[in-house]
């Protein structure tokens, strides 16, 4: 079977190579992803941060096998799935395959629970049809409905018979999440993403959620995929960071070295931009310039013409990735040692 593969690294659940994904659109070719590579080790978050745009649901759809078809397609690299013997490439896996896949090894909680929960069934019905499509250990109704139970426990929900019955609209934004959260843990995966899972949120059920996280991640020893433009829930939550703009990957490292020693200027501009407390400042900080036409991309640095430290080099070719220590790693001319 030619979707089957090896790991690089076995130690890691989510392996992403040179992942290129493109979509067709009126205007010309959009390079949504264009070479990206990072991996995702067991019981670890990687928090994958940057300016909406720049290509992170759409890597995370891809892993997932739901890009928008005809127009979205993978055109290549590779994603490498860990389900514990025989890994599998996502890139080229059957969709008869990845629907077993889905929900078993690798699940989603998407991005606003509203839309992505059926609006005329009621939760409760939501998370058995999960259990019943994906565990073959619960198949009474019963028995069904017992797990649903005990996963609306699991995510922090106190009265758990009452919300089964309940329908989307009839809950807060909180408590859909929540719901959401089940139903992607429903099977026990050992990859969970969640793509801005406390968007829309106050800043006390976003603090809740995140903390349901962290105790699924210990709980489960999954590991997880952090998608957010939020630096701060990347800080609190993650143990390494991948930041992404216009469809590349400029920096990658621990977060202790992502936020200690940025080395990117992007990097460096989107802490700049985050509001410190108890720092009083006139203006907040923007980035200047803006992203550029993701239909007709320049062959150097996307980031030249906003960057502060960009010199002749930066005219010249997209930089390489280069090793700053084992972990981290950054695309840069001014840290290749030429400015």
């Amino acid at each position: 079977m030619a979707y089957l593969t090896q790991m690089k690294n076995r130690e890691n659940v989510l392996e992403i190579e040179n992942l290129q994904v493109q979509f067709d659109t009126e205007g010309g070719i959009v390079r949504s992803v264009d070479g990206v590579s990072f991996s995702v080790p067991k019981g670890s978050v990687v928090g994958l941060v940057g300016e909406s745009g720049c290509g992170k649901s759409v890597t995370s759809l891809s892993v997932m096998g739901l890009l928008q078809k005809p127009q979205g397609k993978i055109t290549g690299g590779e994603i490498r799935l860990n389900p514990g013997e025989n890994a599998y490439n996502l890139v080229n896996t059957p969709e008869k395959v990845l629907q077993k896949l889905r929900g078993d090894v690798v699940s989603m909680v998407f991005q606003e629970p509203m839309t992505a929960l059926n609006p005329v069934i009621s939760v409760g019905k939501q998370i058995d049809e999960v259990i019943f499509l994906h565990d073959t250990r619960y198949r009474t109704k019963e028995a069904i409905r017992s797990r649903t139970l005990e996963l609306l426990k699991l995510v922090g929900i106190a009265n758990p018979q009452g919300i089964y019955k309940l329908y989307p609209h009839q809950l807060s934004g909180g408590m859909r999440q929540r719901i959401m959260i089940g139903m992607a843990i429903a099977c026990n995966p050992r990859l969970l993403i969640a793509d801005e899972p406390t968007t829309a949120l106050d800043v006390t059920i976003q603090a809740q959620i995140l903390e349901l996280l962290q105790n699924l991640k210990q709980e489960l020893g999954c590991g997880i995929l952090l998608i957010t433009h939020d630096l701060g829930v990347v800080a609190g939550m993650a143990d390494f960071v991948v930041v992404m703009y216009a469809g590349r990957v400029v920096e990658k490292g621990t977060v202790a070295e992502i936020f200690a020693q940025p080395a990117h200027p992007y990097t460096i501009a989107l802490m700049k931009a985050k509001p410190v407390v108890g720092q009083q400042q006139d203006r907040l900080y923007a980035i200047g310039g803006k992203v550029p036409n993701p239909v007709e991309l320049p062959p150097h640095c996307y980031f030249k013409d906003r960057c502060s430290h960009a010199f002749e080099p930066c005219a010249g070719d997209y930089p390489c990735e280069i090793s700053l220590s084992p972990t981290h790693t950054v695309s840069c001319y001014k840290e290749a040692g030429n400015g």
